[in-house]
């Protein structure tokens, strides 16, 4: 279940790329590029793998707290879940882009 401490962060995180991907602002070229955007996208995932495979492996050795542990652990869940969306939308619109007449 999504608390609303994660909902906050994704709602920030979102308004972050937003910004500075320049949505909305037409078609400068004083953005980042979509394949960067994605690579940051990608690693912001791994990292928070990371952070919760840190805190699952100082639990182990009982130097954590359980609840930072499922903390960690859900937000990794909301990062995975967003990309494959992110994942599934891509291959929806190029889908559609192959469908179309040439």
């Amino acid at each position: 279940m999504a608390s609303p401490t994660i909902a906050a962060n994704a709602y920030a995180n979102l308004a972050r790329v937003l910004e500075n991907s320049g949505a909305g602002k037409g078609s400068e070229a004083s953005g980042q590029s979509f394949a960067s955007l994605l690579k940051d996208a990608v690693g912001s995932v791994m990292e928070s793998g990371r952070k919760s495979d840190a805190q699952t492996v100082a639990m182990a050795a009982g130097k954590a707290n359980v609840m930072d542990v499922v903390t960690a652990v859900a937000d990794t869940d909301v990062a995975v879940s967003t990309l494959v969306s992110v994942r599934d939308r891509v291959i929806s619109a190029y889908e559609d882009i192959m469908k179309m007449p040439i």
